[in-house]
């Protein structure tokens, strides 16, 4: 029986300048390209993600919301 693949390929097509920029990036992380473009790609994933699950306010904005969510119901005008 064929087992389930873990990793898998990507191929990119980048101008010089792009590969030169991150080649010079992953050298002051030390790191190898490929797992500085991994890296960048997970975070960028992740934050994504959370920008779309995760809401952030300043302390006023929650005591704001706060207040309202404890405020009395009212009556929408019909």
């Amino acid at each position: 029986m064929q087992q389930a693949r873990t990793e898998h390929p990507l191929s990119l097509r980048l101008p010089d300048v792009d590969l030169s920029l991150i080649d010079r990036a992953a050298n002051i992380q030390g790191c190898s390209r490929t797992q500085f473009m991994r890296n960048a790609a997970i975070q960028a994933a992740t934050q994504t993600i959370l920008e779309q699950s995760l809401v952030v306010m300043s302390h006023e904005g929650f005591a704001a919301f706060q207040a309202s969510i404890d405020a009395e119901p009212q009556i929408a005008p019909a």
